[in-house]
């Protein structure tokens, strides 16, 4: 059995005390109330949310779901989330305020006591093929290791080739395939769970 350093998250983990990250083309920083216009472009639309555990939504229904994420502050017991905004500085936002976000990043704790943490990503389809979503989620494992995380999991819909193919590019390991776990649109779906664990 591997041995080493008993897991020890940094919790509670208080989004108002995260600096911005600033990766190469990108502003990472928590999601406001502000981003609602921006979150609304993509939860609207239907190609974006097959792959996710959202429905397809109308303006008031996305902004109370933006509101109620840019809530979610501190991480700090099993089940709980927070939401971080993707910026792409220089691009507009779409209610006129600050740069547009272009899509958005997930950490949700999974099991504390064993540093496990599960991420996930969305990015507008018209930013897409532009490495946005590599260079956003190899951020966002970078934080999740540096508030302690020892494993880290995305769940992945096993149709959805763009997010499996990020995940192998992020080093992530496919561990486990969940057959029919999951009844959407009148048919079973099912689920690869990817991991990627601290070394060392």
């Amino acid at each position: 059995m591997p041995t080493g350093n008993p897991p020890k998250l940094q919790l509670p983990f208080d989004l108002g005390t995260l600096a911005p990250i600033r990766t190469g083309r990108l502003l990472i920083d928590p999601l406001r109330d502000s981003d609602a216009e921006d979150v609304f472009a993509y939860q609207q639309r239907p190609d974006v949310v097959a792959y996710l555990p959202w429905p397809v939504r109308d303006r008031a229904a996305s902004l109370a779901h933006t509101q109620l994420r840019a809530g979610q502050r501190v991480l700090a017991n099993d089940g709980g989330a927070v939401a971080l905004a993707v910026r792409l500085p220089g691009e507009p936002s779409l209610s006129g305020a600050g740069d547009r976000v272009i899509g958005d990043l997930t950490i949700i704790l999974n099991k504390a006591a064993n540093a496990h943490v599960s991420v996930g990503w969305v990015i507008h389809p018209d930013f897409q093929g532009r490495a946005f979503a590599r260079e956003a989620a190899t951020a966002l494992l970078e934080l999740c290791f540096g508030i302690g995380a020892h494993r880290i999991t995305a769940s992945v819909d096993t149709d959805n080739s763009r997010s499996m193919a990020l995940c192998e590019r992020l080093g992530m390991e496919l561990e486990a395939t969940h057959r029919e776990d999951r009844y959407e649109d009148g048919r079973w779906c099912d689920t690869h769970i990817y991991a990627i664990r601290r070394r060392g």
